[in-house]
């Protein structure tokens, strides 16, 4: 399709996945955008682009498939430019909404660690799963997914398969909340949009997840607090892997009783916050900085210019990226877990969602 010498062969070997989830966006679009045109009073008839976006991919990859061609687009996709759409959302927040935020988000947050890890222990026992996959089911649905599945994998000494496994735990039970829980919180939360951020952003696994469904709550019910919220909250669990990854390192060693280094299973700061939250913190103050300085100036229409355009251009991110998310779900793999490790993930995940939804309505009680 790209003759060469067209493209560089990095972006010739791409260029098919990039499309592809371009496509799959742009017909998300069109479809959110038809089933609003065709909305009468009240009629709930409006999907978002985000939503529409992750069906359509989840579509095409189970129903069509996705060549080995296809895959490295998909991957550049889910891996850069997702990301550079989460960063963006850091333009929303400011650092007093950081400050009241961090106050409310903080007790859930540790509550909903705590529980992850409790239920992974009992649950783990109980159905005879071994104590790495444990720990990782824990982690990856405690803290960051994907991110700390990797991270903790070697402090632990889980098995290939073992990490694996954890992994495509993570991705089917976190897309699953993805999807579901924007309307389960609209339904108990009502119009705060606050308190959806807070348990999205601390009862779904991947930081990619957490944004995708804080999305479609924005869109689905007009909400654009939602999102800076869920992904501020999601960046408190991820500081967490800064702790949990010594101390499950520590445990491990003890109790092997192995002479390895410790210091190679300790996580970093870099681990444990990506460069795209680290952008993120950048941009709310870069925000807050701008807000201040350009309020009163010349320059202020010219600010809110710049800021509209960053937002505009992170949704058009999260939706192409949330596309790719899509195509990277493979139902055929499910099949192939067995039941127990699954089982043990989708009821931690539970536990988690109903601990984060009790806080959450306690703390905003309160607030």
């Amino acid at each position: 399709m790209f003759p060469a010498g067209v493209l560089p062969v990095g972006w010739r070997l791409r260029a098919h996945g990039i499309l592809l989830a371009l496509a799959l966006a742009l017909a998300a679009s069109f479809a959110a955008h038809y089933l609003g045109a065709l909305r009468s009073g009240d009629s709930p008839l409006f999907l978002s682009p985000v939503f529409c976006a992750i069906i359509l991919g989840m579509a095409w990859r189970n129903c069509v498939g996705v060549s080995a061609g296809v895959n490295e687009g998909v991957q550049w996709i889910t891996q850069t430019l997702l990301r550079v759409g989460i960063a963006l959302v850091g333009l929303r927040l400011t650092l007093h909404g950081l400050t009241t935020l961090g106050l409310l988000a903080i007790p859930v947050v540790v509550g909903c660690i705590l529980t992850a890890l409790g239920a992974s222990y009992l649950l783990g026992r109980w159905l005879n799963i071994a104590s790495p996959l444990r720990s990782l089911i824990a982690v990856g649905t405690a803290v960051c997914g994907c991110t700390a599945v990797v991270a903790v994998s070697p402090a632990v000494r889980a098995k290939p398969e073992e990490t694996g496994l954890a992994l495509t735990c993570v991705v089917l039970f976190g897309s699953l909340g993805m999807l579901v829980y924007p309307w389960l919180a609209h339904t108990l939360f009502s119009a705060e949009g606050q308190a959806a951020g807070i348990f999205l952003g601390t009862s779904i696994h991947d930081t990619s997840q957490v944004i995708g469904a804080s999305l479609i709550y924005s869109q689905q019910f007009g909400a654009p607090e939602t999102v800076a919220t869920a992904g501020f909250t999601k960046l408190l669990r991820n500081l967490s892997l800064l702790v949990l990854v010594p101390v499950l390192c520590t445990l491990y060693r003890e109790r092997t009783e192995r002479a390895d280094k410790p210091k190679k299973h300790f996580a970093n700061w870099r681990t444990a916050l990506p460069s795209f939250l680290i952008w993120f913190m950048l941009l709310a103050v870069a925000r807050t900085v701008g807000d201040a300085v350009f309020v009163d100036s010349s320059l202020a229409d010219a600010w809110r210019g710049a800021v509209s355009v960053g937002l505009s251009a992170s949704e058009l991110f999260l939706v192409c990226g949330m596309a790719a998310v899509g195509l990277s779900v493979s139902l055929k793999h499910v099949q192939q877990l067995g039941w127990r490790a699954p089982l043990a993930a989708l009821l931690v995940a539970l536990s988690v969602a109903v601990v984060s939804l009790g806080l959450t309505a306690g703390v905003g009680a309160l607030s």
